[in-house]
């Protein structure tokens, strides 16, 4: 099941995602500062290709965590509102369909990692380890 819904998930919405990420992860990587920005991004585009049978568990400690909520609050007003404006246009123009409402509910669940994806990993769903705080299941 989860295989089917990856392959309508990439041919509906993943492709499109994926590059909207990827030409995030570009821009950002034009300068050395914005670099972890990049890489956070292509890592997403990974995520929004292929998301079903995958965990969202987070990595932060509390050690890391000013730092991650300032990457995080910086990634917000640089790409993440916009990548989530992309994410509910998607789920909207997917929810006309019946076949489409649970890839627009997929979408909706994926704006809270696009928002602030600093301090989360993703894992496949069988392999999350023992202990670990998950955030989303897919």
């Amino acid at each position: 099941m989860r295989t089917l819904l990856n392959v309508i998930w990439l041919v509906f919405s993943g492709l499109w995602l994926a590059l909207s990420y990827i030409a995030v992860g570009l821009i950002a990587c034009l300068l050395i500062v914005t670099i972890p920005f990049g890489i956070a991004a292509f890592r997403m585009a990974g995520f929004a290709l292929w998301p079903f049978g995958r965990a969202v568990i987070r990595t932060s400690t509390p050690a890391t965590a000013v730092s991650t909520g300032c990457l995080n609050v910086v990634w917000f007003l640089i790409a993440g509102l916009w990548l989530a404006i992309a994410h509910v246009t998607t789920a909207l123009a997917l929810a006309v369909t019946i076949v489409g409402i649970p890839l627009a509910l997929g979408n909706l669940q994926m704006i809270p990692i696009t928002c602030f994806p600093f301090g989360k990993t993703y894992v496949p769903r069988d392999r999350v380890p023992r202990g670990a705080e998950v955030v989303y299941q897919f």
